[in-house]
């Protein structure tokens, strides 16, 4: 018995026009043979026939009143005398073969959904992408690295081919190889030329008798590659390395895809990254603050002598040029920009107390051994 046409949609009894239109285009883009290989086909194909033949009655309105009455007896008469019951009257031909189909089908998407752009000849590979992490000491002088992943590659029983060893593809005799055939119909507003994928040999243009065992006669197999590529030195967070031809293999002789490699650049507990420049926050002692002189400031690779000016205030920055990261592909540096952060002592002493107690007195012209400010601060919590 044949199925109900709106169990077929997914649609309930009374649904607008509208409705049934949008389910239509979701079942058939679901069950199109043309995106359904593999051992599901051809459930896939009866699935799709059974939702054209009840798009093809639920859209008009006299086959649905028709059908709303009476069922699927509303066309036993018709089939008895030899004709389809869904086609008096269709504008879509019958749907005895794909033709009628592929029409229904063009006329919501155009003839470019799935396989109906023309497939024949080489394809190429899928370029593919995976994320590598770095430290940022890495991104400064460069690092190789060995990653893993998952691509199809050219079958290596029967080299791309999808034939069986031994054995080879022939052309398509109903397109001659093209992949793609045409078909004619009139309409009201002339003669309508459609362009479909070839039924006999799916868009190859080419069909293959005895498939290769190893890859089912797709040419390609799923497996795992390690290779090892060199990320330079001044790699910033987010670029690409792109590896020509190292993605997934192409079909019917097309070129292999690429392979992007996204660099991540962790964070460093020590450093900020701006582009090829640097950023530093470094603790420096009061005296040395006031006094000025040499300091040794840590830089990406290692340590150098810097001279800070006496009276250096908190907050003050400082650019040591050239000792940034690598722009990439140069040999120039960026800079590192180092900001002063005047440390505290944890904990003082009665002679640090004296001797802050005197310079005090100094700067302020009176004895601190009176509520001085000095004095106030050491006594805050007595």
């Amino acid at each position: 018995m044949a199925r109900d046409y709106y169990e077929a949609l997914g649609i309930d009894r009374g649904a607008s026009d509208e409705a049934i239109k949008k389910a239509y285009r979701t079942q058939a883009k679901k069950y199109h043979p043309d995106l359904n290989k593999g051992p599901n086909a051809k459930e896939a194909e009866e699935r799709f026939k059974e939702v054209n033949e009840a798009y093809t009655v639920l859209s008009d309105p006299d086959k649905k009143a028709a059908y709303d009455r009476m069922g699927h007896q509303a066309f036993t008469q018709a089939s008895a005398t030899g004709g389809d019951p869904t086609q008096q009257g269709s504008p879509f031909g019958g749907f005895g073969g794909m033709g009628g189909f592929g029409d229904i089908f063009s006329s919501f998407f155009g003839g470019g959904m799935g396989g109906y752009a023309r497939r024949g000849g080489p394809q190429a590979g899928r370029t593919l992408r995976i994320q590598v992490a770095v430290s940022l000491k890495e991104a400064f002088t460069g690092v190789k690295r060995e990653i893993s992943y998952r691509r199809n590659e050219q079958c290596s029983e029967c080299g791309g081919t999808g034939a069986r060893k031994g054995t080879s593809a022939t052309t398509c005799p109903h397109c001659g190889g093209s992949g793609q055939v045409q078909e004619a119909r009139q309409t009201p507003l002339g003669t309508m030329v459609n362009t479909r994928p070839c039924p006999q040999c799916n868009g190859r243009g080419k069909i293959i008798q005895d498939p290769c065992p190893a890859c089912s006669g797709s040419g390609v197999q799923y497996k795992e590659r390690k290779i090892k590529i060199n990320i330079p030195a001044g790699i910033d967070d987010g670029q690409v390395i792109t590896l020509n031809g190292e993605g997934e293999a192409g079909t019917d002789g097309g070129r292999s895809g690429d392979l992007q490699v996204i660099v991540s650049v962790r964070p460093d507990p020590m450093f900020e990254r701006r582009g090829p420049d640097l950023f530093l926050e470094m603790g420096i002692s009061y005296p040395r603050a006031a006094l000025g002189g040499d300091v040794i400031v840590p830089t990406i690779d290692g340590t150098v002598k810097y001279h800070i000016p006496e009276l250096t205030e908190g907050g003050t920055t400082f650019r040591l040029k050239g000792q940034g990261m690598p722009r990439l592909r140069s040999n120039n540096r960026g800079d590192l920009y180092v900001t002063v952060i005047i440390e505290m002592p944890e904990k003082l002493t009665e002679r640090h107390k004296d001797l802050l107690r005197e310079l005090d007195e100094l700067e302020n012209g009176k004895s601190t051994s009176k509520g001085g400010i000095f004095d106030r601060i050491f006594n805050k919590d007595k």
